[in-house]
């Protein structure tokens, strides 16, 4: 550990912070209906595609209505996705002449972008076309994070209106913010990674000759723009199998600091939209602070872990005094590499700038444990808020009872069923994580995946389903999963990941919607300082350590034992 590493981790967390009203404040006027400087050019085009698809943007829905509309839309883009990788070897814009992806893995990559997931079984640039990764992967990938925002426009609404019936139009708030935000954003960033060497072509690759002589065939396609919304929408697949560890993805220091703030700059911003929309600023900041302490907690323990190495090298003489550089790039280093793998898993993204299976045993268990607490430390573009929102309810439930009275969060009386629906929907994460590994850790096409044995082989399928159902993506890049066994469990999980956590927090934004709103009292616990945010970050560190500590010591833990012993698999 260093003086540059510790400055690297304050100057990214201070530009954050001064990122998050402003991206707020946008996002609010999204949420609000209201126009922005774009809809002089951009809302004649918003109109049209009402008008073509006979949507009424003011027409309120339901939270069933809602939901409906949602589970709809996103199961024709499963659709879609599947059969154009089926079809790709017959399609245009595809240089490399591949074939038809397999049923099992078109499968698996059809839900995993649908869901906000992108994990990879799969080598891009050996698998996909130009025109699957552009019309295909690309366009879910806007579409997955205009869905997570529009649902945590949904909660908000439900916290923030008054007896009211309705809490949104889901296709207004998927246009509004597709065109509003991310179409506009991913071209600026889009051309920010060209000027630093992303490439955007279409051409298919490039003979390089190396310092030796010879000749090499480096692949090339349009990365840049896709790049821009993988990193923006806290998507994370990559255009090449090495993600954002590949020059041509992730080329310097400056674009890997970029892509760190574009991973957590919407999840920040939407705290002060919720703030905003509560009508108090300071309701926002204390959710951001929780989310912050337990995000630079995680920086902490990894950052130190990596920094330390491995005893095992150590006795032999090998990197004894650099930390663990196994896995990671040397243009990033240990510091950058284990703060940008805190940040993927703690948003949701599932980017990569190292091997997560080649950190030390305490190093991986961090990623894995920012996933197994619902990615809800910043989390996914509007997944993380709703999460942790689930968790204030709970929160707060437990603060009714120490003063014995009504639980009530901002302005709404938190009620049985708010409760109930809340204890569900957390629920969902941990059922699907461990009983999906236990199968896998059990079966012989499950442990055929393992590319270790022992607790680490272990850490490696708890990882793939905690990445999986926390719809992150990112792996530990020790299993091979391209098989039928992997591609359909996983898939499962990601699904049910993602949406059985949507239904229930649908209902609680529709219940919250109708009640009144009630006057804070001198009896009402406080939900904006220090004691609300030590209370929001213990309930979920509770939950999540007493819920996972039994497999976290059976993977990571004892991996790191041995370790510390000399004993390898």
């Amino acid at each position: 550990m260093n003086a540059e590493g510790w400055l690297l981790i304050i100057i990214f967390t201070l530009i954050l912070v001064a990122l998050t009203r402003p991206v707020g404040a946008w996002l609010f006027a999204l949420y609000d209906g209201r126009r922005t400087p774009l809809h002089l050019a951009l809302g004649p085009i918003e109109r049209g595609f009402y008008k073509v698809a006979g949507i009424d943007p003011s027409a309120e829905q339901s939270w069933r209505r809602y939901a409906l509309s949602m589970l709809l839309f996103n199961a024709l883009g499963v659709a879609l996705l599947y059969t154009l990788q089926r079809l790709q070897g017959a399609l245009p814009l595809n240089p490399q002449d591949f074939g038809a992806v397999s049923e099992h893995l078109a499968l698996n990559t059809a839900v995993s972008f649908v869901t906000n997931t992108n994990w990879q079984s799969y080598g891009g640039e050996t698998s996909m076309s130009h025109l699957t990764q552009v019309v295909g992967l690309t366009v879910q990938n806007f579409l997955s994070a205009a869905t997570g925002i529009s649902l945590a426009f949904a909660l908000i609404r439900g916290f923030a209106r008054r007896e009211a019936a309705g809490i949104g139009n889901f296709w207004a708030d998927l246009t509004r913010v597709t065109l509003y935000l991310l179409l506009p954003a991913c071209v600026v960033l889009a051309l920010a990674f060209m000027a630093m060497g992303v490439p955007q072509t279409l051409e298919a690759s490039v003979v390089a000759t190396t310092l030796e002589g010879g000749q090499q065939t480096i692949a090339l396609g349009p990365v840049a723009s896709q790049e821009a919304i993988k990193i923006l929408g806290t998507n994370g697949g990559g255009f090449f199998n090495v993600n954002s560890s590949h020059p041509f993805e992730n080329p310097s220091v400056l674009s890997n600091l970029v892509q760190m703030l574009a991973i957590f700059a919407i999840g920040a911003g939407l705290t002060w939209t919720f703030g905003r929309a509560v009508g108090n600023t300071r309701q926002g900041w204390a959710i951001l602070s929780a989310m912050l302490i337990l995000f630079l907690a995680g920086v902490a323990v990894a950052y130190a872990a990596e920094a330390a190495g491995n005893p095992i090298h150590h006795a032999l003489g090998v990197a004894a005094g650099g930390g663990n550089m196994e896995g990671k790039e040397v243009r990033f280093g240990i510091a950058a590499s284990a703060l940008f793998a805190v940040i993927t898993t703690a948003a949701s993204c599932g980017a990569v700038n190292a091997m997560h299976d080649s950190f030390t045993a305490i190093g991986g268990a961090v990623p894995l444990f920012n996933m197994e607490l619902g990615e809800v430390i910043i989390g996914g573009v509007g997944a993380g808020l709703y999460g942790m929102l689930l968790f204030a309810i709970l929160a707060i439930f437990v603060a009714g009872l120490m003063v014995g009275r009504s639980p009530e969060y901002v302005g709404k009386k938190i009620e049985a069923r708010e409760v109930k629906l809340a204890v569900l929907a957390i629920a969902i994460l941990p059922l699907v994580m461990l009983v999906f590994t236990g199968i896998a850790s059990v079966t012989d096409a499950g442990l055929a995946g393992t590319l270790n044995k022992g607790p680490h082989g272990f850490s490696e399928i708890l990882y793939a389903f905690t990445s999986a159902a926390a719809n992150n993506g990112s792996a530990f890049a020790g299993l091979s999963a391209n098989t039928p066994f992997y591609n359909g469990l996983l898939a499962a999980g990601m699904w049910l990941g993602r949406f059985f956590i949507i239904i229930p927090m649908l209902a609680i934004a529709g219940s919250l919607a109708a009640k009144r709103h009630i006057p804070e009292t001198a009896g009402s616990f406080p939900t904006t300082g220090a004691l609300w945010v030590g209370l929001l970050t213990g309930v979920v560190l509770i939950v999540g350590g007493l819920t996972f500590l039994p497999a976290l010591a059976l993977g990571p833990g004892a991996d790191h034992m041995a370790m510390i012993s000399g004993q390898t698999f």
